[in-house]
């Protein structure tokens, strides 16, 4: 932790690249660890179901399994995700890259925050383009449809589809320009996310991780812990 605080009171633009362990405090399940989604058992492995031919094929069973697991829109900041508004705020931190879709980040207060798989909260109608808030979703049955007859997709990055061009150049934007880069809660696993890493060219690579990373050997500070117990103890 001394270290830590040492190099983020030395740094002058800071970005934070975050994954499924930053919500986990706030009673959201990882995917990778023993009980995440990728672990629990279904009619169909939810990296199928989770796909763009599931979701066209079978949009019934899509949206149940969404609706159980996905929207979890009860979820509170935790301590990792209010530090990170906190350290934006006093323009120490100059943005946040998400890999999570639940939008805890900008209810916790911050405003530079580029989703990469995109977010439940945002929903539109395939063929109109009618947005629909999650609670649309979550209290619909079925296939959700909008008014028109369309049906309405959440704005989340499914297997097969791309990431958002727009968000994807403000990130790497981001990162490349960054002096200290902190990346946590991630396995670094999932492409191209984890190759984000790549475009960073600062001094200092930070990476907090309950469980080690392929990216390990290449930061300059490991801390194996919880990451809103960690970020909750710097002062900024």
């Amino acid at each position: 932790m001394k270290t830590l605080q040492e190099i983020v009171s030395a740094s002058k633009r800071i970005v934070f690249f975050g994954g499924a362990g930053v919500s986990t405090e706030s009673g959201i399940p990882d995917f990778r660890s023993v009980d995440g989604l990728y672990n629990q058992t279904y009619a169909y492995p939810p990296e199928t179901i989770l796909s763009r031919t599931f979701f066209e094929l079978h949009p019934k069973e899509f949206f149940r399994f969404y609706r159980d697991k996905m929207l979890a829109l009860d979820a509170k900041p935790n301590k990792a995700h209010l530090k990170l508004a906190e350290m934006e705020k006093k323009g120490v931190l100059s943005a946040v890259v998400t890999q999570n879709i639940d939008g805890l980040h900008q209810k916790a207060g911050s405003r530079n925050v580029f989703e990469l798989h995109g977010s439940v909260h945002r929903n539109y109608c395939m063929d109109c383009g009618k947005f629909y808030p999650p609670e649309y979703i979550l209290n619909s049955s079925g296939i959700p449809r909008c008014e028109c007859g369309g049906v309405i997709k959440p704005d989340v990055v499914l297997y097969e589809e791309g990431l958002d061009n727009a968000t994807v150049n403000g990130a790497l934007r981001e990162i490349s320009s960054a002096d200290t880069m902190i990346v946590a809660g991630t396995s670094l696993s999932v492409y191209p996310a984890a190759g984000f890493l790549d475009y960073f060219r600062g001094k200092e690579l930070v990476l907090i991780n309950r469980d080690p990373t392929p990216a390990d050997h290449k930061a300059t500070l490991v801390i194996h812990d919880k990451v809103g117990k960690v970020l909750s103890e710097l002062n900024v």
